[in-house]
């Protein structure tokens, strides 16, 4: 017998580390739909930024406990890195019981496959950005960041976001956008007629030509104090719905 729960999807909510609307909002969303789901995903940029398990488990201690009561109750949440949150590392998958996913990766949403990631994969016409995605990856340079003490890595990521926001007022707007071909031949590789991202914070459903036939995109909304929503999938279809106020 098929599971007619709704499968859930957020993902570049930015959580601050400091109180914010935008936790509680997190919060309420964890305590009401997502106990009502047959899975829950994440597609990364869950935090505005993470210096490490062993500061980062302090400071979002409310969300971990949230997201650890929810994978108790049996429900599955699935995490994808993105690039704020890109060194969420084993401590938080042990504690909260999340399962971490490899980007991108396929899955079978209600009879249909489906390709999920967090998008900045397919950002291949910003090269610089790129570059520093695999720089960011690489093992030991997150050890040696790991290494250092907390208001060193503080400063290294105050740093990093301000220069990304820079960066970003000089770039022009289709290049921080995906790149269409990279979207097709991701979709190719995996056999699918749907995709669902966010990272780009331009939410909506797109058309995708593959030569097999028409499909579809889909890019997850980013959270804000006045719109937090979530992508809803069930048998019945798609929605994208308000988390509880």
């Amino acid at each position: 017998m098929s599971d007619t729960r709704p499968t859930l999807f957020v993902s570049d909510l930015h959580l601050p580390p400091e109180t914010s609307p935008l936790r509680q909002r997190f919060l309420r969303f964890l305590d009401g739909p997502a106990r009502e789901a047959a899975a829950v995903y994440i597609l990364g940029d869950l935090f505005e930024s993470w210096i490490g398990d062993d500061i980062g488990l302090l400071q979002y201690a409310p969300e971990v406990a949230a997201l650890s009561a929810l994978t108790a109750r049996g429900i599955p949440v699935y995490f994808q890195h993105g690039n704020r949150d890109f060194i969420v590392g084993r401590d938080f998958f042990d504690l909260t019981g999340i399962a971490e996913l490899p980007d991108p990766h396929r899955v079978d949403l209600h009879g249909t496959p489906t390709l999920v990631s967090h998008g900045d994969l397919y950002c291949t016409d910003d090269r610089a950005y790129q570059r520093w995605r695999r720089f960011s990856r690489i093992r030991f340079a997150q050890r040696v960041f790991l290494m250092l003490p907390r208001a060193r890595r503080e400063r290294i990521a105050g740093g990093l976001r301000s220069g990304s926001d820079r960066a970003k007022q000089n770039k022009a707007e289709n290049i921080m956008d995906v790149n269409p071909g990279a979207i097709r031949g991701g979709m190719a590789q995996a056999g699918v007629r749907r995709i669902i991202h966010g990272h780009t914070h331009r939410p909506g459903t797109y058309d995708v030509e593959l030569p097999i036939g028409a499909a579809q995109r889909i890019v997850l909304p980013d959270w804000r104090d006045d719109s937090c929503d979530y992508l809803r999938i069930d048998a019945d279809g798609i929605t994208r719905q308000a988390a509880p106020a």
